[in-house]
């Protein structure tokens, strides 16, 4: 009675750890479709995150600003003035970037949107081949283009050139963006209806 007690118990504990393992794999799964992207090239790997530190950054950048391009662009150089370091192994968290001060364009770019969302200024990844930048957006600006996405626009930041303004030159054809992505939800968006101009 006591052995057969004992095996349908293990039988029991046995399943019980099959089901962890297998919710454990659909989180696991879950994890990676939230933050990875397919390209031509690879994966693209989100690390965009929303901490209290980030807060207290972009608050701390932008407190004399009166509207968002002053935001933007206080928020950007304080991104281009990191130095520029190719990162072969990982992607950085926005706060590895802070703490090591060095990022390669998937780092700070990273960094860049996790400081845009903390003040709720609309912003999205475009990625293309070999790179990665960040697009914003804000009212027409006088004597900048923009990527136009179903007629809105929106302002190319480019987080590895050293001082840039918003509005940074799109140096690629619009066919080579493979993907413009929602950071927080990592969503591609629709690019069918795109323009530069």
């Amino acid at each position: 009675m006591s052995s057969e007690f004992s095996h349908k118990l293990a039988k029991v504990v046995m399943g019980g750890f099959a089901l962890y393992f297998l919710y454990l794999f659909t989180q696991v799964i879950g994890v990676v479709n939230r933050r990875h992207i397919g390209t031509d090239e690879g994966t693209y790997v989100n690390n965009t995150r929303s901490t209290p530190q980030l807060q207290q950054l972009a608050f701390s950048l932008t407190k004399e600003c009166l509207d968002d391009k002053c935001r933007v662009q206080n928020i950007l150089n304080y991104i281009t003035n990191i130095p520029y370091v190719i990162n072969n192994y990982t992607a950085h968290l926005p706060k590895d970037t802070i703490d090591k001060n060095f990022g390669d364009c998937d780092d700070k770019s990273n960094l860049l949107i996790s400081l845009l969302h903390e003040l709720h200024i609309e912003s999205y990844f475009v990625l293309v081949p070999k790179h990665i930048f960040v697009i914003v957006a804000l009212d027409n600006i006088a004597n900048k283009k923009a990527i136009y996405l179903n007629n809105k626009p929106y302002y190319i930041l480019e987080s590895t050139a050293k001082n840039s303004k918003i509005g940074f030159p799109l140096s690629y054809k619009l066919n080579e963006i493979q993907a413009i992505v929602e950071p927080f939800e990592n969503r591609k968006l629709n690019i069918d209806m795109i323009e530069y101009k």
